[in-house]
């Protein structure tokens, strides 16, 4: 099988590693990756900003630089959930409707698309310590992933999965939402990591560096004994 990789903005400036470690991934399981290298945003910033004209430009390209019928993989379940359930507001009625609307069953976040397309569950990696995972509001919410990275985590040799209390509310960071509402944010950060802390985890994991980002910055910021990883980082652990 052969994939098209998007690697959304903010993992190709901030969190490179991640990207070549979910292509390291699919290697392993047999997958062949294409990268595109004229890609750039899914349009998303500029959508939530209000700005709806200047990101159906940016989602323009975007179709065009995901052309064919090859799957779509991305290390974000934000973007992934934004490609899916706005495109096609963006695009009503349009000449690419049809594109729109098969991009959107082919495009998928990673841990999904090892589960639920490819059916692995085991990749043979090993993280040793305690982990607890967090639902990110784009991952749970606009693609439906609950089971998928779980099911990922609990076969990683030597990682004891926990469960956090009021797992599945947001971590504060939203995009934009942490930088007008800085206060609301940091006090949801602060839930959230407490409830982490709580379980004894040694890491917070999830399928979206923008949340793992924002927590990274809180727990960093109190010196807590707590590490921030991408689910991508631990399963090429091998």
């Amino acid at each position: 099988m052969t994939v098209q990789l998007f690697i959304p903005c903010f993992v190709d400036q901030l969190f490179p590693q991640t990207a070549f470690n979910m292509v390291k991934v699919l290697e392993k399981v047999g997958v062949e990756v294409k990268y595109n290298e004229e890609q750039t945003c899914c349009g998303q910033p500029a959508f939530n900003a209000g700005f709806r004209d200047e990101s159906r430009d940016v989602c323009s390209k975007f179709l065009k630089d995901f052309p064919g019928s090859e799957y779509v993989v991305a290390p974000s379940a934000s973007c992934v959930g934004f490609v899916r359930n706005y495109y096609g507001t963006l695009f009503d009625n349009s000449s690419v409707h049809n594109e729109v609307r098969d991009l959107g069953k082919r495009i998928f976040e990673f841990s999904s698309f090892l589960v639920n397309v490819l059916g692995i569950s085991d990749l043979g990696a090993t993280l040793h310590g305690k982990a607890t995972y967090h639902d990110s509001c784009a991952g749970l919410r606009e693609c439906r992933i609950k089971e998928e990275p779980r099911k990922l985590l609990s076969q990683v040799n030597g990682l004891e999965l926990l469960e956090m209390n009021d797992v599945e509310t947001c971590c504060g960071f939203g995009g934009s939402f942490a930088v007008k509402f800085e206060s609301i944010s940091t006090a949801m950060a602060d839930q959230k990591v407490n409830n982490a802390l709580q379980t004894g985890a040694d890491y917070i994991i999830s399928t979206d560096l923008s949340c793992l980002m924002h927590l990274d910055g809180y727990i960093r910021h109190k010196g807590l004994p707590l590490r921030t990883m991408h689910i991508a980082d631990v399963l090429a652990n091998f």
